[in-house]
Order: structure tokens, then sequence, then C-alpha cells
């Protein structure tokens, strides 16, 4: 498996990503997540084949502030989004701890899916860091004909996205 180094830190320190560099236009690979009812969630269940748009918020871990953080401005405007564009966060979390975060949070509108059981998101879409076993922070757009439309890594994990432009890249494709 490929193996890039020299794209994110985590806390200043180099850190290693495992899997391809995906650009803007290729086929959005595979995936087999797993969903809050512990089912497989694959592209295709996501993208409702070909009938929807995706927007994927990729994170380490909704145990840390920054990505609780992310989640919740992503879930408070999703309004600004179509109601038709599929909205997720994925992470490694445990289902049972996505679902601990959500009933803490209250009202949330995302979906959560994990990457815990097969790794296939994370290796798949160059985003699985080799040194800890968590997802880069990064923002992917798969568009309804099943290719990236938008993808931002963010080059510092404790680090928050661009809110404003993943929103528009989202709403774009829709």
């Amino acid at each position: 498996m490929e193996q890039r180094t020299g794209i994110i830190t985590f806390k200043g320190q180099p850190m290693t990503l495992v899997g391809p560099q995906l650009r803007v236009g290729d086929p959005a690979p595979d995936f087999a997540l797993t969903g809050a009812d512990l089912s497989t969630v694959t592209r295709e269940i996501v993208l409702d084949v070909g009938k929807r748009a995706a927007l994927l918020i990729v994170v380490p871990s909704l145990d840390t502030s920054v990505c609780s953080l992310e989640s919740q401005k992503f879930n408070a405007r999703l309004g600004e989004l179509p109601a038709s564009l599929y909205v997720a966060v994925v992470s490694m979390d445990l289902p049972f701890a996505q679902a601990r975060w959500c009933a803490a949070q209250g009202d949330v509108k995302l979906e959560m899916l994990s990457d815990y059981r097969e790794r296939t998101f994370g290796t798949n879409y160059g985003l699985l860091i080799a040194e800890l076993g968590l997802l880069a922070r990064a923002i992917v757009v798969i568009g309804k004909d099943g290719t990236i439309a938008y993808l931002s890594v963010v080059p510092e994990v404790a680090s928050e996205p661009d809110y404003d432009g993943a929103l528009k890249a989202a709403a774009a494709t829709a």
C-alpha cells in the first residue's frame, strides 16, 4: 500500500498517509463503512446508485474538541445545503461512541459512519494516518456521477477545515 509523507502534520509532527493521492475528477473509490445500526454502508448506498451527491466530513475522532466543534458547525449549517445531498461524518470512532456524541449534542441531523471495521475508506481515499490509526481531517464531495468533485485535506490535523469552501462545493454538486 502506498505511503505518503509531507502532506499533513499532527500538532506540528509530520505524519504518514496510507493510500493513493486522489484528485478532483478521479472516480471515487468504493468503501465499506459501518452505520449507526452496525450495517455496512458502501459508496453505492451513499450515492443511492447515482441519484444523489454526498458531502463526507472526515474527522479523526469525535472525542476531540476540534472534531466535535467541526461536526457541530456543519450540523448547524445543514440548512444551507439541498435536502437531496447526503451528508455524513466519517471517523474511526466506534458507532457506539458516535451515538453517544450525537446524544450529548442533541439535534444532530448528520449521518455518522465509522471506518473502524475494515478501514477501506481511509486506505482507499489516502486518508489513514499510519502513526495514529485515525483518519486525517478532510472534506470529500462526491458527485452523482461517482467522481470526486471536491477534496480538501487539512494540512494540520488539529486545525479546522474551510467550511465555506466545502459547503459551496457541496451545494454546487447537489
